[in-house]
């Protein structure tokens, strides 16, 4: 893992594999350190521009994503690039599309999907995945999303 993030950084999440996955928040200051390599942003409405690749994914506040097969897609790419460099999944609090968005990231890493919302909570914010529908977004991940 060449270009990865450290461990330590504020938001940074490991996976059970190794890889490293940064969460935040849009709405706080960018961390100290280095720059994402690629940026997913988690929002109702198109970002602003940022200095590095990004891409917009669609997902309301407090609501699943709009298009949950571009969902699946976009998160794939995300665990995929996360073995070889800088990673970020963000939303505007950084704490319920963005943990639900890691805890679809902990399925696709092989945690079980009945347990991808404790370990993100565990590992990235005690409050991770705010509602009771994008647990549920969760536990189905593991089986395709059906």
């Amino acid at each position: 893992m060449a270009d990865t993030w450290d461990e330590s950084s504020a938001g940074v999440m490991r996976l059970p594999s190794g890889r490293l996955v940064r969460g935040r928040g849009l709405r706080r200051p960018l961390p100290d350190g280095p720059a994402p390599g690629y940026a997913v942003h988690l929002l109702g409405r198109r970002p602003p521009a940022v200095d590095w690749e990004a891409r917009w994914l669609r997902w309301p506040d407090f609501r699943l994503p709009a298009d949950r097969s571009e969902a699946r897609r976009v998160l794939e790419e995300v665990w995929d690039r996360s073995a070889r460099e800088r990673v970020e999944v963000a939303c505007g609090s950084g704490r319920g599309r963005t943990g639900t968005a890691l805890a679809c990231l902990a399925v696709l890493d092989g945690v079980p999907a009945e347990q991808a919302v404790s370990y993100v909570r565990r590992h990235y914010h005690p409050g991770a995945v705010e509602t009771p529908w994008q647990r549920r977004y969760v536990r189905h991940f593991g089986d395709g999303g059906r």
